[in-house]
Formats: C-alpha cells, sequence, structure tokens
C-alpha cells in the first residue's frame, strides 16, 4: 500500500477519535472490571457494598502524545435507605487535545422481592457534571491565516447529564442509559459535530453456574450508537469466575466491532474495514481490594499499530451494609 492511502486512512481515525475525545467519558472495557458505575448511573449504590475504582490506560504504549486516560470513581448506598450516591473525576489526554472532567450522581433502587435474599431490582440514576475541553494549537504547522487554526490554547467547559436505568433479576441484569443528554459547543468550529454527543448504551448479561461449584460464567453485550453520526457498534464478552479461600479469581474475552469504517486503497482496489477490536482481561479480588488488567489488540489491516493498549484497574470495597443477596451476581455482590 502506497504511504498517501495509510496516511489518509489513519488521519481519518485519527480526526474521528479527536471528535469523540469530545464526548465526555471514553468508554473502553474498563466497565468488565466489575466498574459498571463508570459507564451507567443508574449502578451507582446498586451493590451491598460501596466501591472505589482507579483506572489508568495507557493507548499506542512508547508513542510520544499517545492517548491515555485516568479514571476515579466511588459509589455506595445512602445509610439503610434505598437512594446511592457516586461521583465520577477523569482526565483524558490525546495529543494536542484533553478533557478533564467532574460527575456527581444519584440513584434510587426499587426492590420488588420480599427480602434481600433473592434479587429482583429496578434503578434509576442521573449523573450531572462539568467537561472541560482544551486544544493546544501554539504547535500547528501552517504556512499563513487559515480559518480553523487560531494557533493559541483553547479551552471550554460544558455542562451535561446522563441518565439510565439497570434492572437485575437474580443472576441477570440489563442497563441501559443516555450519555450526553445536553447538547455542547465544545471546542470544534463545526457545531454540527460538537453539539449533539448523545450516545446510548445497552447492556445485557447473565451469570450461569451450577449448585455448589465454584465455577461461573457471564456471558455479556453492550451495544452502543451515536446519534449524531448514526454510528454503532457491539462489545460480545465472556467471563469466568473461580471462587477462593481468599476471595475470587476471574478471567475474560472482549470483542468489539463497529459497524461503520473507512475506505481505503490498496492495488488500485477500493477496500473498506471496520474497527475490531480483542481485549482479555484478568482480574483478583483479595478480601476487600480488587486489581485487575486488560490489554486490547486492534486487528485491522490500516492502523497506526495493533497493540501496545495497557490498563490497570485498582479497587476497593467498603461500608458493606448487609448480607450478599443469594445470586451469582458479582457486579451487586
Amino acid at each position: 500500500m502506497k504511504f498517501k492511502n495509510i496516511l489518509m486512512v489513519a488521519m481519518g481515525f485519527l480526526f474521528a477519535h479527536v471528535a469523540y475525545t469530545q464526548e465526555g467519558l471514553p468508554i473502553y472495557t474498563d466497565y468488565l472490571t466489575d466498574n459498571y458505575y463508570l459507564i451507567h448511573p443508574s449502578m451507582a449504590g446498586a451493590a451491598n457494598c460501596s466501591k472505589i475504582r482507579l483506572t489508568a490506560r495507557q493507548q499506542w504504549f512508547g508513542q510520544e502524545d499517545a492517548p491515555k486516560l485516568l479514571t476515579l470513581s466511588v459509589n455506595g448506598r445512602i445509610g439503610d435507605s434505598p437512594s446511592g450516591i457516586g461521583g465520577i473525576l477523569y482526565t483524558d489526554k490525546n495529543g494536542y487535545h484533553s478533557q478533564n472532567g467532574a460527575y456527581a450522581t444519584y440513584a434510587h433502587h426499587l426492590m420488588f422481592s420480599r427480602s434481600e435474599a433473592d434479587l429482583n431490582m429496578l434503578s434509576f440514576g442521573l449523573s450531572a457534571g462539568f467537561i472541560q475541553y482544551r486544544l493546544d494549537e501554539t504547535s500547528f504547522l501552517f504556512d499563513g491565516p487559515d480559518p480553523i487554526i487560531d494557533g493559541i490554547v483553547q479551552n471550554q467547559t460544558n455542562f451535561n447529564m446522563d441518565f439510565g436505568f439497570s434492572y437485575q433479576f437474580l443472576d441477570f441484569y440489563a442497563h441501559g442509559t443516555v450519555k450526553n443528554v445536553l447538547e455542547n459547543s465544545g471546542i470544534n468550529k463545526d457545531t454540527n459535530i460538537t453539539s449533539n454527543l448523545r450516545r446510548y448504551l445497552l447492556s445485557v448479561g447473565n451469570v450461569f453456574s451450577k449448585y455448589g461449584s465454584a465455577w461461573s460464567y457471564e456471558p455479556s453485550v453492550m451495544f452502543q450508537f451515536r446519534d449524531a453520526t448514526k454510528e454503532a457498534s457491539i462489545d460480545v464478552n465472556a467471563k469466568v469466575y473461580k471462587e477462593m479461600q481468599f476471595g475470587k479469581l476471574w478471567g475474560g474475552l472482549s470483542y468489539r466491532n463497529s459497524f461503520d469504517g473507512a475506505e481505503y486503497t490498496r492495488s488500485g482496489s477500493v477496500n473498506s474495514q471496520r474497527l475490531q477490536q480483542i481485549t482479555p482481561i484478568l482480574g483478583i479480588n483479595y478480601n476487600e481490594f480488587m486489581v485487575a488488567y486488560n490489554y486490547t489488540y486492534q486487528s485491522n489491516s490500516v492502523v497506526f499499530t495493533n497493540g501496545g493498549f495497557h490498563q490497570f484497574t485498582l479497587g476497593y470495597n467498603f461500608n458493606c451494609r448487609r448480607e450478599p443477596y443469594d445470586c451469582n451476581c458479582p457486579a451487586v455482590n
């Protein structure tokens, strides 16, 4: 393939990613490391313990100014009430573009079962927060005046909201969330790109196990859809858990596939490719602590690099108020 064609496709994916980084907190596979609250506000306080989760993600390891993400989240119940609260802080940097965000969450949980021994719960959650966008144009190269380059550091702070629900019945769960409900201006001069950053998420899964067995298995899917660009993708996930004396060992595999792609030319013919990522996950729960690692491999033909996507998650559970639910439901037990 000619270098020009490689460059055009790479720039296409780059500018698409820059536009998406203005959508608030990026969605990778960190939600699979016992961190559903990070993308679904209705999960604030849904578990029988309060949770703290810290994640660090580095993309294209070893490359200067490569994308990197840090998140810190905490959530839990308000005493013995059916209400939960949470908070998220994050910083996301991608070359010249960066953003910092802070969200506060309130969730309410309706229990339909006669007791907490059997899980049958419907939850609603609302997150509201501020996102500060920053674009450093001081080192941009151009030969003269350009209407889209100001040559300064641009800053813009926007307010936005996420709303969602969760339903959990024994070992089954479903989550639905609308992210970025409000319109933003961002720092992109093309407001047709940044004014509507709404994204829809739907997650469904179930945990299977035999009575008395230390092993359990959790298949799940997550579908996401961007309202403005009409782009969609799906995550197909599989996790396995092994109960241990000290806690739990678990691992899994996630496959992300986009329904939309980009065209490129090879040997005089036009080809197309869609985003495809494979992510193995490994974690351990030791008493109240949790540690997880995942690595993402991008299997596309035309990419900057296929690998180098590392992510670590550290977690701590505290303030456990009640006995675990009588179900194999890792997200709430």
